[in-house]
């Protein structure tokens, strides 16, 4: 399957959890890369570089899983 999203994380299915209108859905995820758009004075504020370690903080609205 191909979507547009970039941030994807592959992973497998721990335990999926039923309810009345909502399912919950636990994925263990494999190592991979999330790409981030900022802007270039974030970039510059934060001197950011290759090799830098940082932490990816997603901020959505839509978690989404396909398969």
């Amino acid at each position: 399957m191909k979507l547009s999203a970039r941030n994807q994380l592959r992973g497998t299915v721990t335990a999926v959890k039923s309810g009345t209108v909502m399912a919950e859905v636990e994925v263990q995820i494999e190592p991979g890369q999330v790409v981030a758009a900022i802007t270039d004075q974030s970039r510059s504020a934060l001197d950011l570089k290759e090799g830098d370690q940082v932490t990816v903080i997603i901020k959505s609205t839509e978690v989404m899983i396909g398969k």
